[in-house]
């Protein structure tokens, strides 16, 4: 009885944190001058980049792109733009929830 319990719990406890995941977006704007050519984003807690964002796509000066993030545990998260001539921009701890991202010269790695 006692173990029917428990998994009982615990699978209430599962449901209840799938259910918890976070559902959300963030929109970047290119304010570089460069196109960018790659956009990376990877929750806070893992430490290799995800698969580039843009896919065939190019995000041009002054254009905005809406990212859909769906699953995760929370809104932290991490940020690495690409432009067309190999520069890199990246932004650590990110909530995105409350936050979105203009990307410019001055953040230049």
């Amino acid at each position: 009885m006692i173990k029917k319990l428990v998994l009982v719990l615990l699978l209430g406890v599962f449901a209840l944190s799938a259910v918890m995941a976070w559902d959300g977006y963030i929109d970047i704007t290119n304010d570089t001058g460069y196109s960018i050519y790659y956009i990376y984003i990877s929750h806070h807690t893992v430490s290799d980049w995800e698969d580039d964002m843009l896919g065939d796509k190019v995000l041009s000066n002054g254009d905005t792109i809406r990212i859909t993030l769906n699953g995760y545990a929370d809104s932290i998260f991490d940020i690495k733009c690409v432009d067309e001539d190999g520069d890199s921009y990246t932004f650590w701890g990110i909530n995105c929830a409350t936050d979105d991202l203009t990307v410019t010269l001055s953040d230049l790695d």
